[in-house]
């Protein structure tokens, strides 16, 4: 059952991954249309540096729990490297459930706040242009969701190993 769980938060974390990995081409078309206008006409738009802020924000958000899935994150196994499966899930185990989980809890609890609070205000950006925020704000919460659940995938697949349920 719990293999299904893990399975199934892999594949949602890798296709929201793949879908997302498209907000690149609004992003470049900003970026030369920005560009253009700006060199080409010297006329730079009020807009563009922002937008592509909030479009490269967005890329990066979703990105972050796509490389986890597909173990993309720097990580310091210096130490743990030469250790058999069991001990390295050990390890990843006990680190995920002291300091991931605790920490992106936390960071998906505090950012739906924020975006909870920014929603009802409706908030906007607080420059000429003032574009509003709170979508942002929102996906921002929703991608801290998103890295949790893959965090509890990965202590799934963990204690796998170390229980010998399955080979991570």
């Amino acid at each position: 059952m719990f293999s299904k769980i893990s399975k199934g938060i892999d594949t949602f974390s890798t296709k929201q991954g793949e879908y997302t990995s498209m907000l690149i081409l609004p992003l470049l078309g900003v970026v030369i249309y920005e560009v253009f206008m700006r060199y080409g006409f010297n006329s730079p738009t009020s807009w563009g540096f922002e937008a592509t802020t909030f479009l490269y924000g967005c890329h990066y958000m979703f990105g972050v729990t796509y490389t986890d899935v597909k173990k993309g994150h720097v990580q310091v196994d210096i130490f743990t490297a030469l250790a058999p499966k069991k001990v390295q899930a050990v390890i990843s185990s006990l680190c995920t459930t002291i300091l991931f989980l605790p920490v992106m809890t936390c960071m998906t609890i505090w950012s739906a706040k924020f975006a909870y609070s920014s929603v009802i205000g409706l908030e906007r950006n607080p420059t000429s242009w003032a574009p509003p925020i709170y979508p942002f704000k929102v996906l921002m919460a929703v991608c801290f969701l998103f890295l949790l659940l893959q965090g509890v995938s990965n202590l799934i697949k963990d204690l796998q190993v170390v229980f010998n349920k399955e080979e991570r």
